[in-house]
């Protein structure tokens, strides 16, 4: 009785059926990202904006005021007055007198009084010189109210965690296609109620939603493709991540193409509605069916991927291998019940946890290019291009552990050399911190591939959704860890992230080398996998297992 290894080799590893698969998945990661992303643009602050002042439309009025010259007949006395106030977050606390002047209504003030006059905290009435044109235009987020638009991408982050569990769990329970078509259904949905919110708090909700579905569709894809390719093809995992930077790419000149924030954020949220034709030419996960003791189901699936890659599966290939290990309701109890399965997850969890951490950290800091929001954000995402290609290259030579761990290392280098490099040559302390940039974007997807590929089907979506939610739990602190250190010294930052990367490479070198080994199907699987430098683990014990006709 084959083996459903054996009989994926005979059906072809990675042929035309996995490729149209493995493309038609890819554009998930496009969408992911700029949802992830999205907030860059969503939430651009408007370049002017200023409070108005009581009664200041009937002033406009009676006055015949434009405007700008409203503005300059409010604002400017506050700017000639008080040269430490903005002008954006308060106004002056005065009685307007028009009756006698309308170009000069402060006249009776008298111009040496104008720094003395009182002012006012402003907290809504504001004018926007772009009405609109972003989420904090739309909502006030602006002076007192900045904090909410924070909020708005940690409550994304929330979503994300949530669907790490929430679609995780039932991507292994109820199948890997199924959640993935609702959850595309789910994005697209909440993605239009977004864009048409009619007060901010529907606007959380629905934006927390949004990231849960949303978590639900990049981490279902990427288990599926990695499940229907042979375990030489497996790099695939680390390709589908660059469809990811590709939405990071592509992102700036959908925001720059559409002028409005409801624009953008239908842009990146109706493609999601075009996946739902999947149904019909993606099929669930074979792997995946045999825990589920549906055998004829992942043979029939098989004989179809055969047919398409122009290839026949022999006539004893009519039943496949399928173990009898009993599928419960996947629990965090079943990712540490054994010590293999224990070490991986701790591990796996600080990896993703830093990686997010950090990279989040160094995307905020570093700042490539001043000026061009979008060019800026261009050159962030193109930098991020070769660090696919680098594993892509090395990884099948040399392995998963090696690079995984050396990407930490250099990463942590490069945060501490960027610390303490002189302020007086800033071209050299932009081209270290890229440096680290780079190599943590390694790390960061190196661990999806080792994630996937570190737990039996009976778990692997449950435990890669478990252990990616810490890569959430890192983008939440990211932000505050940052500025919070920062304002203590500027490159505290950098020493925390140099020391959470360096802790990070070595423990990386615990985990299992899974280059060239077939992806465990159960947990016996995973406790009998290659032990940390390069001792082989226990001899695999045979599987108590029974085939299906």
């Amino acid at each position: 009785m084959p083996s459903f290894d054996e009989v994926l080799k005979e059906a072809g590893e990675f042929g035309r059926f996995q490729k149209r698969v493995f493309f038609l998945l890819s554009q998930t990661g496009i969408t992911f990202s700029s949802l992830f992303a999205s907030v860059v643009f969503l939430g651009q602050a408007p370049e002017n904006f200023w409070c108005r002042i009581p009664g200041a439309a009937e002033l406009s009025e009676r006055c015949g005021w434009t405007l700008e010259e409203e503005r300059n007949f409010t604002v400017l006395p506050l700017h000639l007055g008080n040269k430490s106030i903005s002008g954006e977050c308060e106004r002056l606390d005065v009685t307007w007198d028009t009756s006698v002047s309308c170009t000069s209504p402060l006249a009776h003030y008298g111009n040496h009084s104008t720094g003395n006059l009182p002012l006012a905290t402003c907290h809504d009435n504001w004018v926007y010189e772009q009405p609109h044109s972003s989420v904090v235009s739309e909502y006030d987020l602006v002076c007192a109210n900045a904090w909410m638009l924070d909020l708005s991408q940690a409550i994304l982050n929330l979503g994300f965690l949530a669907g790490a569990f929430i679609l995780g769990y039932a991507a292994d329970r109820y199948g890997r296609i199924l959640i993935y078509l609702l959850s595309c259904l789910g994005v697209g949905i909440c993605g239009i109620i977004v864009a048409f919110s009619p007060n901010f708090t529907v606007f959380l909700i629905f934006r927390f939603l949004q990231g849960m579905f949303g978590k639900g569709t990049w981490m279902t894809c990427y288990v599926l493709v990695t499940e229907i390719v042979g375990s030489d093809q497996r790099i695939v995992g680390i390709v589908i991540q660059i469809f990811f930077t590709l939405g990071i790419i592509i992102l700036p000149g959908i925001a720059y193409l559409i002028p409005t924030w409801q624009g953008i954020q239908l842009a990146i949220s109706l493609p999601n509605f075009l996946f739902l034709l999947y149904y019909w030419v993606v099929p669930e996960s074979p792997r995946w069916l045999l825990t589920r003791k549906k055998g004829e189901k992942a043979l029939k699936i098989m004989h179809d991927i055969a047919k398409h890659n122009g290839k026949f599966l022999s006539p004893h290939y009519s039943e496949i291998t399928i173990s009898n290990e009993e599928v419960s309701n996947p629990s965090f109890l079943d990712l540490v019940r054994t010590p293999q399965m224990r070490r991986n997850t701790f591990i796996l969890m600080y990896a993703w946890f830093t990686s997010a951490l950090i990279y989040q950290g160094l995307v905020m800091r570093l700042g490539i290019i001043g000026g061009n929001l979008y060019l800026d954000f261009f050159i962030s995402g193109a930098v991020e291009l070769p660090a696919a290609f680098l594993i892509i290259v090395t990884i099948d030579r040399i392995g998963r552990r090696l690079p995984f761990a050396m990407s930490n290392i250099v990463a942590s280098i490069a945060c501490l050399i960027t610390a303490f490099l002189p302020e007086g040559i800033p071209w050299l302390k932009t081209t270290v911190a890229t440096l680290g940039r780079l190599s943590i974007t390694i790390a960061f997807e190196v661990v999806y591939l080792v994630n996937s590929e570190l737990y039996p089907t009976t778990l692997r979506n449950f435990g890669v959704s478990l252990c990616s939610s810490l890569c959430d739990l890192g983008g939440i602190i990211a932000p505050f860890l940052l500025f919070r250190l920062a304002a203590i010294w500027l490159e505290l930052p950098l020493i925390i992230f140099s020391i959470l990367a360096a802790v990070c490479g070595i423990l990386v070198l615990l985990l299992p080398e899974t280059k060239g080994i077939s992806l465990p199907e159960t947990v016996e699987d995973v406790e009998q996998l290659p032990s940390h430098f390069g001792k082989c683990g226990k001899k695999r014990k045979h599987r108590d297992t029974n085939s299906y006709i």
